[in-house]
């Protein structure tokens, strides 16, 4: 299933509100938090992707409005276990660098929210076993990747990793799913913030 949310569009809407994330480093975020808090994950996220800008300009206002429409595509496929998940990259007629370069970006992002707050220590014995450690670092590896000097080895090697993307991102949504249901230590009056709407 492709997004309705356009990466170029949500781009142009990042950078034209302020904020420093780009789309694919604010979808792997988005991916990594719905894993580890579900749907309690949306008003973080979206605080953080919007960090910095004036939350009464007209550009901060539409660039929420396509950053909550990602949301709740990205959290339904989860929820859903839909297996047309894809993660928001470049498509495969985009230029060798701008696709790796797109991918460093994606899990860097997907790695930041893994780790963002952890706190509890059975979310910390999660993500040190398999298989979210082998998952941590195939992501480390990617977010120093590079395009190759052959086009046919890189075009293949690029469908292979958004593939593997594709998987880990919902194989890591399945292993923290109790971790999610379990009650956690955050204050009462931040589970009882209100979400996306």
């Amino acid at each position: 299933m492709n997004m309705s949310v356009d990466r170029d569009e949500l781009n142009d809407a990042l950078r034209g509100c302020g904020s420093s994330w780009s789309a694919e480093q604010a979808h792997g975020l988005l991916c990594s938090r719905i894993s580890v808090l579900g749907s309690r994950a949306a008003v973080d996220w979206l605080r953080q992707v919007l960090d910095g800008a004036d939350s009464t300009d007209a550009p901060a206002g539409e660039c929420a409005a396509l950053l909550e429409l990602l949301f709740a595509e990205t959290h339904k496929q989860l929820t859903e276990r839909q297996s047309e998940f894809v993660p928001l990259l470049p498509d495969d007629a985009a230029a060798a660098e701008e696709r790796a370069a797109a991918l460093a970006s994606w899990s860097e992002g997907f790695l930041h929210g893994l780790v963002s707050d952890v706190r509890s220590e059975t979310l910390k014995a999660q993500l040190a076993d398999e298989p979210l450690c082998d998952i941590i670092r195939d992501l480390l590896e990617m977010t120093r990747a590079t395009a190759g000097d052959d086009a046919d080895d890189t075009d293949e090697a690029y469908i292979e990793l958004v593939e593997y993307l594709r998987v880990a991102v919902q194989l890591t949504y399945e292993v923290l799913a109790q971790y999610r249901a379990a009650p956690d230590d955050r204050s009462q009056a931040e589970q009882d913030e209100p979400l996306l709407h």
